[in-house]
């Protein structure tokens, strides 16, 4: 198995591609180790020190290591948690599977229509490429104007996560749909 990497423009995060799938549908956050109960493949990642998040995609797995930790120093442990993964058959989450949910939150009311095309733009334009730098980006809320969207992977805590939700999806969103005015983080 040969497993490749990425950088990803979050110099905290790498991507890592296994060469198969991930997952057949949606993505999976483990923000914390205590949230990966639900995945060997996350729990094995989190077993080696310096590991702050995993982030799970179609074709790869993002992780996110502390400040104070060298990649050179924890990459050939995640790459070896990776691959005895693989190598023991176990499965990427164990009970059910993600489903081809979009991920975004549920909204209604009278903005219903405007959410609509919201969530269109984010699946077709933004998701796509965030996805290739390792991380996502959903739909949270939109309320008199502002849309709230909550950034994961490695969009989660990226140094360009404020100019790539300024500069690139509130211009396109606004572009769009002329009752945008503005878009925001929001943490989970």
């Amino acid at each position: 198995m040969f497993i490749q990497t990425e950088a990803t423009p979050n110099p905290a995060t790498l991507k890592f591609l296994p060469g198969q799938t991930v997952l057949d549908a949606g993505t999976a956050d483990f923000p914390s180790a205590e949230t990966a109960g639900k995945s060997p493949l996350a729990s094995r990642i989190f077993d080696v020190s310096g590991v702050t998040g995993v982030f799970f995609g179609n074709d790869f797995v993002t992780v996110t290591k502390a400040d104070s930790v060298d990649w050179d120093h924890i990459k050939p442990a995640i790459l070896g948690a990776v691959m005895e993964h693989y190598q023991s058959g176990a499965p990427v989450l164990e009970g059910e599977a993600p489903t081809a949910a979009s991920g975004h939150a549920a909204h209604s009311g009278e903005d219903t229509e405007i959410v609509g095309q919201i969530k269109e733009l984010l699946d077709t334009r933004v998701r796509p490429a965030v996805a290739q730098d390792g991380g996502d980006i959903t739909f949270h809320g939109f309320d008199r104007g502002v849309v709230y969207l909550h950034m994961q992977g490695a969009c989660a805590g990226c140094p360009s996560s404020t100019l790539t939700l300024k500069m690139g999806i509130e211009n396109l969103l606004r572009h769009y749909i002329p009752e945008v005015t503005e878009v925001r983080p929001v943490l989970a």
